[in-house]
This record gives structure tokens, sequence and C-alpha cells, in this order.
């Protein structure tokens, strides 16, 4: 089968496991339905990993393959095709989330295999997985959008997915609403580019068209900051960032290999993708970087803050990605898209076995997800202890673990690009990372457990179906981050090169805005294209070793803290929970009160407006009591009257009769 071809059934298959596994649900057995869905992912791996070797084939500048199913809309000069295409980026992003979903999608044989909705839940995960794979692998920004709008679905349908409870299903419609709000502003993005670009179209060029876009950039670029700010209001909601970050926490109320696949596969790096993609518009607009890169660090040391005081496993994970979107944001608004992306890759790793990890103690625990009700875990679940600790390293970023080439190449380039507050806030958040990882390590899997005897009976590590894909995880958390090893350290940082053509020509647009009237800060623009002589300049200094050295001592500096401060030294940590009265913890146990100043500032006066004018006045006054039984009303008025003359009297019609005749004659008399 030719690759252009196998592109559609990358997407195609998993949607044909959803519609089975769907439409036949509990006439399936629970083994026939596991194995169609993982089968179904499992199948567009394979077809990932065999376009993808015939992209290695070609040459860099030309490397896409492109697969249109035909027009689906076309009026006057507004065309839309039915687009697939994938290129570097498109590679990088459809390997990750099939093999990682792939890998979710093992996992939760085990993890729900008692569950009664069964069918139903790998029914949605493998619509989860069709819903991604048409945001990355669609060819414009319209089918980009379908998926973008596909996984907020998936995403409400599977945090809800226990929906009998109502703390479930409100932080199901909580994803979905957060997220509405987003896709607001990337709507009106997406008219603006239209709107402008549109009149400057040639005969059959789409307007969304991802390479109509890149070739007309200069068209937009005086509404680029407007444009990719209102993109960036869409990714604030899909990649959780501050103000829209809320949602992302209360989605650990859905099955934990969901959290897995929405944190490390899917939805959550929808926005960075975006933000990738279309890097050439972004280029253009220093203002819409500048704002990026400062949204992704304040985020990332936000979140960083609130993980430290969290006592449920789920939630420390939830803050940790968060924060670590923060740092695929900052990547992105100081120009280094590749290496955002590049942590994009390695989160996944790590993450996902961070999650699953979870699940797997979780499990043993018989459902308990509370910390302070563990420990002692590390004997009972070798397994999950082992894996669950690699993925530490790696995020805290330890060399040689994944998460340290990531996160050391996003904070040298902030301080290479000249952006040393953004480095510190980077930094200081990969120390705070370490630290409350540890917290977490400590108290789940050291010390003496304190659950209940009756929980504690029931403790044993997880089946092969949970913990294959644990190692499978934990050995990718440890070299998937290889790939990307460093020019300084002897490495080709091939990572980076296998994606530069992508990203290359979108600098050089930011390059050509600079002397064509554009605003664009210098900086960013070497940031995105490094003077090659002026990087060996400070690699030769020693610069970006030291900084490396500095990172790696750093992290362990917080996991050894970490490790003092809740084992060695367990009174330390009581005695942060009081200083200064306690308020400091109970700022960061509640998160510094978020959820509740939008609940006082939106949620309440939404729900007075709705009671007080949208209900009692509007829809029961107006509508019901003006309109609807003031319509009944003059109706029975009207016919009471009309009744008063049909009494079936004779007497009465005949006097009615003559009176009428009477009255008609002296019409007439006058008149003439």
């Amino acid at each position: 089968m030719q690759s252009e071809i196998l592109l559609r059934w990358i997407v195609l298959v998993p949607l044909l496991g959803a519609a089975l596994n769907g439409l036949l649900n509990r006439r399936l057995s629970k083994q026939i339905s596991g194995l169609l869905a993982c089968g179904a992912v499992g199948v567009s791996f394979v077809m990932s990993v065999l376009v993808f070797l015939r992209l290695t084939g070609m040459e860099p500048e030309s490397r896409l393959v492109q697969d249109t199913l035909g027009t689906w809309m076309h009026l006057g000069a507004f065309r839309v095709d039915l687009t697939f295409a994938m290129d570097q980026l498109g590679a990088v992003m459809a390997l990750v989330v099939t093999g990682v979903g792939f890998l979710i999608h093992i996992y939760s044989l085990g993890y729900m295999a008692h569950d009664d909705g069964f069918q139903r839940y790998f029914a949605y995960l493998n619509l989860f997985i069709f819903a991604m794979m048409t945001l990355v692998l669609g060819g414009n920004l319209i089918m980009l959008f379908v998926g973008w709008e596909g996984v907020g679905l998936c995403s409400y349908l599977l945090i809800g997915f226990w929906f009998n409870e109502d703390a479930n299903a409100s932080a199901g419609k909580k994803a979905f609403i957060v997220n509405r709000i987003g896709d607001f502003g990337f709507l009106i993005g997406m008219f603006l580019m239209g709107t402008t670009l549109l009149p400057h179209l040639g005969a059959g060029e789409g307007v969304f068209n991802f390479q109509v876009l890149h070739a007309h950039a200069g068209v937009l670029a005086p509404v680029a900051t407007a444009v990719c700010l209102l993109l960036f209001v869409g990714a604030t909601g899909k990649s959780a960032q501050i103000p829209l970050y809320i949602w992302l926490p209360d989605a650990m109320a859905g099955p934990t290999p969901v959290s897995a696949l929405i944190h490390a596969a899917t939805m959550v790096t929808a926005g960075v993708y975006m933000i990738a993609r279309l890097n050439f518009l972004f280029v253009l607009s220093p203002t819409a970087l500048a704002v990026v890169a400062a949204v992704g660090a304040v985020t990332a040391i936000f979140a960083a803050t609130i993980a430290l005081a969290q006592n449920d496993i789920k939630k420390v994970l939830a803050y940790s990605t968060v924060s670590q979107l923060g740092y695929m944001m900052l990547a992105c608004g100081v120009g280094a898209f590749s290496v955002g992306i590049f942590h994009v890759m390695t989160h996944a790793f790590f993450k996902a076995l961070l999650f699953l990890g979870s699940g797997s103690v979780i499990h043993a625990m018989s459902n308990e997800q509370d910390m302070r009700v563990m420990g002692g875990l590390r004997t009972r679940l070798p397994i999950t202890y082992a894996t669950f600790m690699a993925a530490t390293l790696a995020i805290a970023g330890v060399f040689p673990f994944a998460g340290f080439f990531s996160k050391d190449e996003i904070l040298w380039k902030a301080w290479s690009g000249g952006n040393t507050l953004l480095w510190a806030i980077g930094f200081l958040a990969a120390g705070l990372t370490a630290f409350y990882m540890m917290r977490l390590v400590v108290l789940t899997f050291f010390g003496e457990n304190r659950a209940s005897s009756e929980v504690r009976k029931h403790i044993h590590e997880s089946p092969a179906t949970m913990t294959v894909p644990l190692i499978v995880l934990a050995v990718l958390s440890l070299v998937g981050g290889w790939i990307g090893w460093p020019h300084f350290m002897g490495g080709g940082s091939w990572f980076e090169q296998w994606l530069e053509p992508v990203f290359a020509s979108g600098a050089q647009i930011g390059a050509h805005g600079a002397h064509t009237g554009v605003a664009t800060v210098d900086v960013l623009v070497q940031n995105a294209q490094m003077n090659h002589a002026a990087a060996e300049a400070l690699h030769e200094t020693g610069v970006e070793w030291t900084l490396a050295v500095v990172s790696v001592l750093w992290a362990v500096l917080g996991l050894v803290l970490g490790w003092f401060v809740y084992y060695k030294r367990a009174t330390i940590a009581d005695g942060f929970k009081k200083a200064g009265g306690g308020f400091v913890y109970r700022l960061l146990l509640n998160k510094y009160y978020v959820d509740e100043a939008y609940d006082a500032a939106f949620i309440r006066p939404g729900y007075r407006l709705s009671r007080s004018v949208l209900w009692k006045g509007v829809d029961a006054g107006l509508i019901d009591g003006v309109l609807v039984n003031g319509s009944a009303l003059a109706v029975y008025l009207f016919g009471s009257v009309l009744r008063l003359f049909q009494n079936g009297m004779i007497r009465f019609y005949a006097w009615t009769f003559t009176i009428g005749v009477a009255v008609f004659v002296l019409y007439l008399s006058f008149s003439s």
C-alpha cells in the first residue's frame, strides 16, 4: 500500500474500532472488545512507522506525504479539501500519539478489566486517538480544528466516564465548558485569518491549507499579533495555561489511563502543536511570542508551587503536567519550537509512566488516592516502584534520563537568547519539580504503610498487562532523550536537525519581516536562527556546560531535599505547614483559591443571572408568561366572546340576522 494511502488509514482505523465497540457494545465480550481497540491503535502505530520510514528516505526539504480524499467545502473562492499530510513534525506527533496511546490501551486491559462500562470505555479511547490523529495529520487548519474539537468531546466523555457520581460529571462539564471559552478565541482568530487572506488567493488555493498559509504569510503580517493572540487563547484552554488551566486538575475524575492519555499523548499537547505548526505566523509577532513565553513561564512556576502541597497522588501529577506544559510554551515563546516539541515527546514518555504508575498504586490500594494513607509500597510493588523512580528522575532532569535533554535545552535557549528572567523562572520551577516529585515518592513508597489492615491485605503488584507498559515507558524515559543529545556533549542534536526544515522557513519569514516594516525583536530572530559562530563561541567558553552541570546539580539537590524533609526529618515538613500560622500551606493546599475566585466572579453571578433574569424574567416571565400563556389567554377570551353568538337558539340567530341587515341598510343609506 502506498504511504499516501496509509495516511487516511492511520486516522480512520481507530475510528473504525470506536464505531464497532460503540455500536456492538456489550454484544462483544470484553476480550474481543479490548483486542479490537488495542489492535486498531497498534495498526495505526505500525502504519505511522511505515510513513515515517518513507519520510526518512526523502530529501530533508521535501519531506511531505499528502493524501487528499476530495473537496470538503467549496463556495466561490473559499475551498477546503479533506486532506491528510505528514511532514517531520507530523511524524513525531503521530508516533508519540499512536505509540504511547497503544501502551495506554494495553494497560487499560488490566486496569478496567472489572468495569461494567468496559466496551464503552474502549470506544471512547479509540475515538480519542482518532480525534488527535485528525488534529495532527489534518492538512489544513479546518481539519486541525475538527480534531481540536474532537479531543474536547472525548475528554468530556472520558473525564465523566463514571457519570453516576456528580463530582465526575461536573469535572467533565468543567473541562468541556472551559475549553469552549478558549475555542471561541481560536475561532475568531481563524475568521480574522481567513477574511484577511481570502482576497489574495489564486484559483484552487485552499484558504486554510498550511502550505498556502505559509506561502502567503506576508499578507497576514499586519494582523499577525491579533491572530496569534486569539489562537493562543485556544491554546491556553487545550494546553492548560493560565488562566484556563483550571479544568486539568479536575480531569483526574476519570479512569487513571484516561489521565495518562490526556496528559501525555493527546489533548494537552494540542495547543503546543498548533503553535509549532503555525510557527511561520507566530515569528511575525514578537508581541505574541513574548506573551506565549511569559504565560508559559508563569504557569510553570505557579503550578509547581501548588503541586508542593497536594495530597492526592493524581493531583500532584496533574499540576506537574500544567507546569511542564508551561515549559513547552516557554520554549515556543523564545522561538525554540523544535525544543518545545522535543519536550512534548520526552514528557509523553515519563508523564504517561507516572500516571500509569499511580494507577498501579491506586489499583493496589483499593482505589485510594490520598498519599497520606499510603507508604511502604516499595517492597510490595517492586516493578511499579522501579519504573516510577525512572520517571521521577526523568521529570526532575537528571542526566542521562530523557527529561534532562529536553528541559536543559529549553533553559539553554532562554539563556542564550538573553531571556535571563525566563531562564531563572524555569530554573526555579525545575528545582521545585524535583522536590515535589521526591515528596510523592517518599509518601507513596517509603516508610510504613498507613492504610487500614483490610486494605493492606490486598496490596499486590499489578498484572502483566499493566506492568509491561510501565517497563517499556521506563526504558523510553531513560533513552528517549538521547536522539536530542546536544552538540556540546558530543552529540548531533538529531531531533532538532530532523525538525529544522519545518521551522527554518519560519525563521526566514520572521527575519524578512524585520526588514519589511514588520516589528520583530532581534533576540527572537537570533534565537530562531542563531549565528553559528556566536554559538560556537559560547560553547568554547563553557557556558552551556556550566549551565547543564548546574541544572543537574539543582535537580539532584531538589531530590535530596525532598528525601530529607519527608523521610529523614519529617518534622521539618510539619514545621513548614505551621509556618506563618499555616497561611502559606493553606494557600498552596487550596491552589491559591483560584477556583473559589472563579466561582465568586463568574459561576455564582452566572447562576444568579440565570435564575433571576434568564429563568424567572425571560423564560418564565416573558416566554411562558407573556408569549405562551398570554397567547393562550387571548385565544380563550376571543373564543369566549364568539361563544356568546353560537348559543344554538334560532330566535337569537333571527334577531342577529335582522339587526345585521338593518345595520347594513343604514350603512348604505349614509354612504350614498
